[in-house]
Formats: structure tokens, C-alpha cells, sequence
């Protein structure tokens, strides 16, 4: 396993528009882009904090996520996960994923907050961000390291039985980017997993270091749909142990959902098709035209998607005729589902994302009310059909 890999240039898995073009290739024919030695995994490239005068946090810092909303304080711990009856498609040897677990807490005194990305990560997201998503700020304007989670390194759980929540972020997109989200689910009284899928996530650290995305440009049909295949099964492989999570003395098996965002929405609900385990399913504006229409989805089902995003037409072709409830976030883009919706509004603030590219990813809407309408939309789902 190699610590640098090509990464994607232009717009990214992340961007459902650019899953399945009819001229793209996997083959790498699109320009890449090498992590320069700066960006390795020993996280030793240029990462500097916000100036004072231009701090995205607004009193000098750094980059702060919101804080959630609910009534209990969040436990997080990072659980590495092998599949030895599985070959990794991208890099062959066993399959290997990394989760991070939130859930509420009994209590965080005397303990230290997770930051959202490790230093080695950091340093390869400084790297990645902008040639992804161009108009982000270059390697050394931001300093990724230093943004903080508001969940609480090992925690002790809070007692009781919690339904729980496994989430699949977007193609291209590490599970970090989905931790706004999963705090606020947390503190609400749910246990949420956020999944890693290395080979195609931008960069994940595993026990034996950085692994990064193994692809170049957008992937062709046969490449997403490898893609897809990998995914679903990385998300049967944690249902089939959720048993053996740190937290799983409060977890209950009855209750179990499935959200995941633009490719990881696509993997959410057909990983749920034909799996009685799962309880209800979010999809937040995932294509679901890569198979024959998911008939087997006869469980609560939530389509959402943002009036923003250039794939609209396609996503309500693949969503038609399914059953489930249809919600639309007004003003917004395709990156307002996940932390990007909160940190580049920050970004633009301190005058480091400009008003185009910040439409280009989130779109207009207020950031504070946009973040508020999915939280109290996915949670009062998830609430009402995990009884």
C-alpha cells in the first residue's frame, strides 16, 4: 500500500453529475494530479491557522464546526474493520475499512475533543480540496488540522438502547466531511457510523498509514458500478458486526438506518434492498439509476436533494416511481448536505471562497438555517420510523 496515489482533478465522485459520463474513462485518459512530497503521509506540508484579522471561526483561530443541538454531549472513537474473505477491487489484499463511531455520552469530563482530521489526513485534504473543488483555498491558507469535532475522545456511553445510524458519504468524499450531521444525530440520542471506503475516499488513514483515492478522472460505467458494489458491501460488512463496535452495549439491532450522501446515497438504499436489518433509508441526492429500479425498497424511504445541483433532472428521473417521501432544500447545492454547507461559508466570510465557488458548492442559502432544515428533516425521520 503506497502513501501517495493519483488523486482526482476536476470535479469529483462527490459531484453525482460527473458519476457516469458517456465519454469518461477509467483508464486514467483525464488529467491527475500526484500528492507532491509535501503532502504525504507524514502530514509535514505547509498548514498554516487563519489569520486573526480573517478568521473563518470569527475570533481568530481556526475553522470551527457547528455545534449540535441536542441534549447530550457526543462520544467518538475510530474502529478499524477487516473483511478477510473479501480482496480489495482497488488494491487487492484484504478489504479494510475505518469507522468513526458517535454516540451520546455519560460524560466527556476531563476529556479531549477529536479533531476532524488526523494530521496525515490534513495534509493530503489541504492538497486534494482545491484541485476537487476549485476556488477552495490552496494548500497553506487553511489550517484542516486544526478543526475540532465536538465529540469526545472515548467517552463513556450514555446507558440505554440506541437506534443506530451507518452513513456512506459521497464518491471521492472521506467519511469526515459527514460529521456536522452525524454530532447533532448523536446527541439526540443515536449511535451514528460513519464509514470510510478506501480506494475511492480522498484519503483515509488505516493502522499501517495513509491510503488514497486509487483513481484518475471521473469513472466510467463499469468503474461506479465497482465502485457501488464495494460500497454495499462495506456497509453489510458493518451490520454484520456492529456486535463487536465499542459501543454496542447500547445499540439496538432492531432499530437500524441507512443514510448516505450523492454515491453513498446510491449505496444506502440498494445496501438496504433485500436486507431486513435495515429499518428506513435516507438518501440525500443520490443517483438510483444504476441498477433496475430498487423494487425491493419497500421500507421508509427519504429522497432529498437540493434545487441547486446540475444532475437535478437525471435524480428525479432515477427517483421516479419509487415509494418514499420527497423533500427539496431551496437555495442550496450539492455540498450543502455535508460539512461543506457550514465550513465554506465560513471560508467565504474570511474572504478565502469567493461567491461563485461557493454557489458552485452549497448554493446561497443562509448556511445556519440550511443546516437546520436537514438535521430537523433527516432526525425527525429517522425518529419517526425507529420507533
Amino acid at each position: 500500500m503506497t502513501s501517495r496515489r493519483t488523486l482526482l482533478q476536476g470535479t469529483l465522485f462527490g459531484s453525482a453529475a460527473a458519476l457516469l459520463p458517456a465519454a469518461a474513462s477509467a483508464s486514467g485518459n483525464g488529467a491527475s494530479l500526484r500528492l507532491p512530497a509535501a503532502a504525504s503521509a507524514s502530514g509535514n506540508g505547509p498548514s498554516l491557522r487563519l489569520p486573526a484579522a480573517a478568521s473563518a471561526s470569527g475570533n481568530g483561530s481556526s475553522l470551527r464546526l457547528p455545534a449540535p443541538a441536542g441534549p447530550y454531549p457526543v462520544g467518538i472513537q475510530r474502529v478499524h474493520l477487516t473483511d478477510p474473505a473479501r480482496n480489495d477491487p482497488w488494491v487487492g489484499g484484504t478489504r479494510e475499512l475505518m469507522l468513526t463511531v458517535l454516540y451520546p455520552a455519560r460524560s466527556v469530563r476531563g476529556l479531549s475533543r477529536a479533531p476532524q482530521l488526523t494530521p496525515a489526513e490534513a495534509g493530503v485534504f489541504a492538497e486534494y480540496a482545491p484541485r476537487v473543488h476549485p476556488g477552495l483555498p490552496e494548500p497553506g491558507a487553511v489550517d484542516w488540522g486544526a478543526v475540532l469535532t465536538h465529540g469526545y475522545v472515548n467517552a463513556p456511553p450514555l446507558p440505554g438502547r440506541r437506534p443506530v445510524l451507518v452513513y456512506s458519504p459521497g464518491g471521492g468524499d472521506s467519511r469526515t466531511l459527514g460529521t456536522t450531521l452525524a454530532e447533532d444525530l448523536a446527541s439526540h440520542g443515536r449511535v451514528v457510523v460513519l464509514v470510510d471506503h478506501p480506494g475511492d475516499a480522498s484519503q483515509v488513514e488505516l493502522p499501517t498509514g495513509i491510503r488514497t483515492t486509487v483513481l484518475t478522472g471521473a469513472p466510467d460505467p463499469a468503474t461506479f458500478r465497482t465502485m457501488t458494489d464495494t460500497r454495499v458491501a462495506d456497509l453489510r460488512l458493518v451490520l454484520d458486526r456492529l456486535s463487536d463496535l465499542p459501543p454496542a452495549p447500547v445499540m439496538d439491532f432492531r432499530r437500524v438506518g441507512l443514510y448516505g450522501h450523492s454515491a453513498g446515497g446510491t449505496a444506502a438504499v440498494y445496501a438496504a434492498c433485500g436486507d431486513r436489518r435495515v429499518g428506513a433509508v435516507v438518501n440525500l441526492e443520490g443517483y438510483l439509476d444504476l441498477y433496475p429500479t430498487p423494487a425491493e425498497v419497500d421500507r421508509p424511504l427519504l429522497l432529498f436533494r437540493t434545487d441547486g445541483f446540475e444532475g437535478a433532472a437525471r435524480i428525479e428521473s432515477s427517483w421516479a416511481g419509487l415509494p418514499g417521501r420527497r423533500m427539496l432544500l431551496a437555495d442550496a447545492n450539492h455540498w450543502a448536505f455535508t460539512d461543506y454547507g457550514s465550513l465554506v461559508a465560513r471560508l467565504q466570510m474570511a474572504g478565502l471562497v469567493t461567491a461563485t465557488a461557493r454557489a458552485a458548492l452549497i448554493g446561497t442559502a443562509d448556511p445556519v438555517m440550511a443546516l437546520a432544515e436537514v438535521r430537523r428533516r433527516v432526525g425527525a425521520f429517522f425518529a419517526r420510523h425507529l420507533l
